[in-house]
């Protein structure tokens, strides 16, 4: 005997909440179906271990969907435990009660081992369905001795009918009449690809069944691949499937440089799939574009592009990653302040550091692979992530000037030889233009090495490399360097009271332009050079800074003049004022060559130029 009940107001409300807030998308509802048919045999296999009445038959379990266009319908049949009539009334009756909740939770009650772990909430995902269809009829038939069929039936308008059902085999099968602008949900080509992309990885077999088209024995094929190469044990996974998974799956190019399978236990249960690539895609150089790793919950994918997982400096990783802790509706808005995804994020950063420190240690080629390709993300790190800086300041690498191989800080610091007190550093556009600066002429004669900052993020972390390992960090176009001898010092001092002249020459006419002239013995075959102060941005930053249509505060740079270079000293000896102020022109003109940057006029220079070389 059939009879219509009303849901309870704060239901209805509830209700509408789910069909019109609660998901982002309507595909979403199929997930949410296939998830609680796989829940549905995994408590008929639970409960068959003791009661031999629920599966006597041992079963194919399965999930099948069938699809009617013309009739605009779709089925969702599992072969699960079915419900009773008053089962039904129970979870279908109530929004968000969970069977599979109850279920574990009656059994954790007892003193029940190995629960089979659940995935759905026969209950909140299942209303779901009401975001593409107008009606829903639920037939079920439970499985065990004596059990009657039920039918439950709702147009999500505030009432449901329950009657007899007519259901001859157990489970459960749930049917929706699509809305009219929803129909694409009963086309073969949608329901193979929402399976593929939500429900790939569920343990049992997805089959399809289109109303219409003649069924063929070598056409029953699932639809999923059933088997989440993240939840198979390390030493099962061959190379070749990492590779198939990376390319087909994440859509990687070519084989991953690393792969990190990760399986972590205690407080913090969860599994991941990582692989870092050999080389930046595309994605990666188009702005806005979103990044992140795929999340799924039990086998049950929620979304791709999941920002939370991974600090933004860490964007160049793909993979998938798999909590049991994690509820399955879980939306966007849930992950940004779930405490679970901030633990997982911290340890997977963790573990990404020290496979890198790994690499770098056992496998020096494969390390250098990944800073020509990705180095620049792990300086971005450096800048951003003050929880891990330590950690990757040991990671990151700088060309240097000795040999132009990749250096870090602490094979620097090893390498420097006796009475060396700093680091050197040297920031510019390329490294060509690192190499031809004026500015490293006392540390090659010297011997010391200097490592060169020559990328947009570098110029940006130059401003915060003060010191590694108690060792000072210096810029050698920055301030004084610090090296001159007692003896080289009183020999400045008498060339400047000689030179003296020569320095207020330079300076007043070139006083819009720098803040100070002076002598110096940072230079030996170059007649003089620009230097900054300590805490001016470098000529690379501003210049890319000002590219970027950023205000940069004007700062005036100082201008060092070699004492022991000839054209100094004929300009020194120069009586003609005319051809003194174009020398010193000509002078400050090569020094800002010399730094990457234009002479103030350009065309007076290249005019100097001409008359010297017709001279």
């Amino acid at each position: 005997m059939a009879k219509t009940c009303a849901f309870k107001a704060e239901i209805r409300q509830m209700l509408d909440l789910v069909i019109h807030s609660l998901y982002s998308k309507k595909e979403i509802f199929l997930r949410e179906l296939i998830s609680n048919g796989s829940d549905a045999i995994d408590r008929a296999k639970y409960l068959a271990l003791t009661d031999k009445t629920i599966a006597p038959e041992a079963p194919e379990w399965q999930i099948t969907l069938r699809a009617d266009a013309t009739a605009h319908t779709l089925t969702v049949e599992d072969n699960g435990l079915g419900m009773s009539a008053e089962e039904m009334e129970e979870a279908l009756g109530t929004i968000a009660k969970s069977g599979s909740k109850a279920f574990a939770e009656a059994l954790k009650a007892g003193e029940e081992t190995n629960i089979p772990e659940l995935i759905g909430k026969f209950g909140v995902g299942f209303y779901a369905a009401f975001m593409v269809a107008d009606t829903v009829t639920v037939e079920s038939l439970r499985r065990g001795e004596n059990q009657k069929p039920a039918r439950w039936m709702s147009a999500g308008d505030g009432e449901y009918t329950m009657d007899e059902g007519t259901r001859t085999v157990p489970g459960t099968a749930i049917t929706l009449h699509l809305r009219d602008d929803q129909t694409q949900f009963a086309e073969e080509w949608t329901l193979r690809d929402l399976v593929r992309r939500y429900s790939d990885f569920i343990a049992y077999p997805v089959y399809l069944e289109v109303e219409g088209k003649e069924k063929k024995d070598e056409e029953r094929k699932p639809l999923n691949t059933m088997v989440a190469l993240w939840k198979r044990p390390k030493s099962d996974v061959k190379p070749e499937e990492y590779e198939a998974f990376y390319r087909q799956t994440l859509r990687g190019v070519g084989e991953p440089l690393k792969v990190l399978h990760i399986a972590a236990e205690g407080t913090l249960e969860y599994r991941a799939l990582l692989f870092i690539p050999k080389t930046v895609g595309m994605e990666m150089l188009m702005p806005g574009n979103k990044h992140g790793l795929s999340l799924y919950v039990r086998n049950v994918f929620i979304g791709d592009e999941i920002e939370e997982l991974t600090p933004s400096w860490l964007r160049f990783l793909k993979g998938v990653v798999d909590s049991s802790d994690l509820p399955l509706n879980v939306s966007r808005e849930m992950l940004q302040d779930d405490a679970i995804i901030r633990k997982i994020r911290a340890d997977l950063t963790n573990r990404v550091l020290k496979a890198l420190a790994e690499m770098a240690k056992e496998k020096p080629e494969d390390f250098e692979t990944f800073t020509v390709a990705l180095g620049d993300f792990l300086k971005e790190g450096f800048h951003s992530d003050w929880e891990n800086k330590e950690k990757i300041t040991e990671l990151m690498r700088f060309k240097n000037l000795k040999d132009g191989k990749f250096t870090g800080l602490k094979a620097y610091k090893e390498a420097m030889p006796e009475g060396q007190k700093a680091i050197y550093m040297l920031t510019a556009d390329t490294e060509q233009a690192a190499r031809q600066s004026p500015c490293l002429e006392q540390l090659k004669a010297k011997g010391y090495d200097v490592l060169f900052l020559t990328t947009p993020v570098d110029q940006f972390i130059a401003s915060e490399l003060y010191e590694y390992d108690k060792t000072p960090i210096v810029f050698a176009d920055k301030g004084d360097l610090g090296l001159d001898e007692d003896e080289k010092k009183k020999e400045l001092e008498a060339a400047k009271e000689t030179l003296q002249p020569t320095l207020d020459a330079f300076a007043k006419q070139l006083e819009k332009t720098v803040k100070e002239v002076r002598l110096t013995s940072r230079l030996t075959d170059s007649p003089c050079c620009l230097v900054q102060d300590p805490e001016a941005l470098p000529p690379s930053m501003r210049r890319m800074m000002e590219a970027m249509g950023q205000t940069v505060p004007e700062e005036k740079h100082i201008l060092e003049l070699n004492p022991d270079h000839p054209l100094i000293k004929a300009v020194s000896a120069e009586t003609d004022e005319t051809r003194r102020v174009d020398a010193i022109d000509l002078l400050y003109g090569q020094a800002c060559l010399a730094e990457g940057t234009l002479p103030p006029d350009p065309a007076r220079f290249n005019a100097l130029v001409a008359q010297l070389m017709s001279r």
